[in-house]
């Protein structure tokens, strides 16, 4: 066995592992760090060479990759949340992506010299964006709530739009130019439309025939879903040469809007999936990167990068957003962020190396072109975008609010306290009347289940950033934890139980594994159902602020066994929800709020 191939496999597992934390811990895009680490262990140290590692394998393997990555994006295409996110995300995949194919094709043609026929398809390429790139782009640049819903769900329904806007353009150059007569070639574009349509949507009908009927036990679903993938378009590329990746698009976007179907473990499975994909598919095509096809391209690649940032993205925005009430800044917003990422990587490569293969003149400039374009969008507009949306006014408030869940007197309680010392927060519940007794307080509420799918879509989220779960129900309190942990993170969600006996009652098989369990919040010796009887019996959630000559310690000192502290926060707008969990204590010009036992009304705070 050669341990050299084995090492490289290895190799690249351990940089897209790296790459993805990097830019967890960075919040930037991981497709830098992937675009970096394939930059240097390909034409930099020369360590790897895919099409000496692959052989024969390479184009097998690039094209089975891309058609999971359509086919997972695919999946995400649904009819109502295209009519559901308003006109301007309408427009912006309906008619918008017609003014960046348009554009960014002229501008490949007449600046770099590529052929119309590759500067079509490049053009076409150039459509996605694509929510790899959008969504760590967004949580760095931290927009406000309007511009980062416009911009994820441009990214999400792009994607699938836009691949398959590429593959038919592909499919239409690969007619046209094998044939000599226009009808001839007319046919052969509708034999592989014909072919990938038809094989896509019997295995779309007939796999989601079989999961609503629960013909497949759920062990099985995710795997069995992946090959099937595989197998539709193996046999759609068999029976018409370049239908498949049309065929599995079909299949995804068929699947999705079936009704009856639930995919949500398989769209997890997917992400997953193609998160691993994507990782390793894009080490390997930047280590295929030739510096010397770069430097070929000169400064007219940056003229098309600057056409495209700077003509095309604003022109689409201006169309797409007539009528609409998006402010100026806004717009100018919206305009700056469109990076370009895995999938338009893919693709290129992949019909570059099939329209080298066929002898196309110049196809050997659409990856490297597509590279600079994917490096200058990410890095231009990672580091400008966040001065830019400041500078705007249109940045979303820090996420420091609370969302909390349930609305009995407790949360209401704790939420009048906050909405008063404007820490924002949130109410979220599905019973009606404590949810009107918390607006008619002039608190913000959401009427409905947080975790629902629903809420997924319309719950505004802005400015929050941890979770307080106080409904009735422990296992409810405990799913809210576990769905907001992925939203917040792990160690700012928190909950209390509702009493202390039933709480030390649970045993491990009655109670949620304490890796998605929330934090204890306030103490120990609190219950939901203890702090509601304080309540009702005269208790009163107090506010003070902490000082150099009065800090945590005195304060707790002074009140000593007859305060709870709940949640503190400064002028600089932190806010911390204490736990008995947690060594933290808050310094000096910080506001403690507690609950004062009834016997302690009278005294000094």
């Amino acid at each position: 066995m050669d341990h050299t191939v084995l090492l490289l496999l290895a190799g690249i597992g351990v940089l897209s592992l790296a790459s993805q934390w990097l830019a967890f811990l960075t919040n930037l895009p991981a497709i830098l760090f992937l675009l970096l680490s394939g930059i240097l262990i390909g034409p930099g140290l020369g360590l790897l060479n895919p099409d000496a590692l692959f052989g024969d394998l390479l184009f097998p393997f690039v094209s089975l990759a891309v058609a999971v990555i359509l086919f997972e994006g695919a999946l995400t295409l649904r009819r109502e949340e295209i009519r559901g996110h308003g006109s301007v995300v309408t427009n912006m995949v309906l008619v918008g992506f017609f003014v960046t194919w348009v554009i960014s094709a002229v501008a490949a043609h007449f600046l770099v010299g590529m052929s119309w026929q590759i500067s079509i398809l490049f053009g076409a390429v150039m459509v996605v964006t694509g929510p790899t790139v959008i969504v760590p782009m967004v949580r760095a640049v931290r927009p406000n709530r309007r511009i980062a819903n416009i911009l994820r769900w441009e990214g999400i329904l792009i994607d699938p739009v836009g691949a398959l806007l590429a593959v038919l353009t592909f499919n239409v150059i690969i007619a046209t130019s094998f044939s000599d007569a226009t009808g001839e070639a007319v046919l052969g574009f509708v034999q592989v439309i014909v072919s990938g349509l038809a094989i896509g949507a019997v295995f779309g009908y007939l796999w989601g025939l079989a999961l609503r009927a629960s013909r497949v036990p759920d062990f099985l679903r995710n795997v069995a879903t992946l090959l099937l993938v595989f197998a539709c378009y193996v046999l759609a590329d068999t029976l018409e040469s370049e239908s498949g990746l049309l065929a599995v698009t079909v299949m995804g976007v068929w699947l999705a809007n079936m009704r009856g179907v639930h995919l949500e473990e398989i769209l997890d499975f997917k992400e997953s999936l193609s998160m691993l994909l994507i990782s390793g598919l894009f080490i390997l095509l930047a280590a295929r990167l030739d510096f010397a096809q770069v430097m070929s391209l000169g400064w007219a690649s940056l003229g098309v990068l600057f056409v495209i940032q700077f003509i095309a993205r604003p022109l689409k925005i201006q169309l797409s957003a007539r009528g609409s009430d998006l402010t100026r800044e806004e717009k100018f917003a919206l305009s700056w962020i469109a990076p370009r990422g895995i999938v338009a990587a893919a693709i290129s490569a992949l019909f570059a190396m099939r329209l080298e293969a066929a002898g196309f003149e110049g196809a050997e400039m659409l990856v490297p072109l597509t590279f600079v374009i994917i490096i200058g969008t990410v890095v231009f507009q990672s580091l400008t975008a966040g001065p830019l949306v400041r500078k705007l006014g249109v940045a979303a408030p820090p996420s420091e609010g609370v969302l909390i869940a349930g609305s009995g007197p407790v949360p209401r309680a704790i939420a009048e306290v906050l909405q008063a010392n404007e820490v924002p927060v949130l109410i979220a519940d599905s019973t009606w009347e404590g949810v009107r007794e918390a607006r008619m307080a002039g608190v913000k509420t959401y009427y409905g289940n947080p975790a629902s799918d629903h809420a997924e879509m319309r719950l505004d989220l802005t400015g929050l950033g941890k979770l307080l779960a106080l409904t009735r129900r422990a296992d409810q309190n405990d799913l809210l934890c576990s769905h907001f942990a992925s939203e917040f993170g792990r160690d700012s969600v928190y909950t209390l139980p509702q009493t202390l006996e039933v709480d030390e009652q649970r045993s491990e098989k009655h109670t949620v594994a304490s890796a998605r369990r929330g934090r204890r919040a306030f103490d120990k010796n609190v219950s939901l159902s203890k702090f509601a009887s304080l309540l009702a019996q005269g208790g009163e959630i107090r506010v003070t602020r902490l000082s150099k000559e009065f800090d945590f310690s005195a304060y707790l000192e002074k009140h000593q066994g007859r305060i709870i502290p709940l949640v503190c926060w400064n002028e600089r707008g932190k806010v911390r929800i204490l736990s008995p969990d947690d060594e933290w204590v808050p310094g000096a010009d910080w506001h403690v709020a507690s609950l004062f036992a009834p016997e302690q009304q009278n005294g000094q705070g």
